[in-house]
């Protein structure tokens, strides 16, 4: 399922780009308060994979999704990837703070504990995305938008 309507024709579409049916540029309507965004998708550089998500962050916000899941992956060295790291450092360093509330890294969202139930508690619709996590996901991370 595609997370947003095309306000012209009506069709499903994406957050980013132009409506594939009738080329709208307008900002869709979301169809779900809950978006999976997938930054290793086409093997992209750390840097790119930062710029989609910034990208997609602002049409997120500004079409009301009120939760992001980013998989980032957890990278091959052990310690985690280039692009973990720098969706990490741009959370800390509160590069989206103009439009994420919160985020919760993946490891700390196993099912039952106290970061699972914080979420659920703020988004109870992201249960159903959680609840296959029995351990900590360290390849994803959270973001709650204002």
């Amino acid at each position: 399922m595609l997370p947003a309507e095309c306000l012209e024709c009506g069709n499903p579409r994406y957050l980013l780009g132009n409506c594939l049916n009738c080329g709208s540029t307008d900002l869709p309507q979301a169809l779900t308060d809950t978006v999976v965004l997938n930054l290793e998708a086409g093997g992209p550089s750390a840097e790119a994979a930062l710029e989609r998500l910034t990208l997609h962050v602002r049409a997120a916000s500004e079409a009301g999704i009120r939760a992001l899941i980013v998989i980032h992956g957890y990278g091959s060295s052990g310690a985690g990837g280039k692009i973990k790291w720098l969706v990490r450092d741009a959370l800390e360093n509160n590069f989206f703070s103009d439009r994420v509330d919160e985020y919760y890294f993946g490891e700390d969202l196993s099912a039952g504990s106290a970061g699972y139930h914080a979420v659920i508690k703020r988004r109870s619709s992201l249960k159903q995305h959680l609840s296959q996590f029995k351990i900590g996901n360290a390849g994803m991370t959270v973001l709650l938008m204002h």
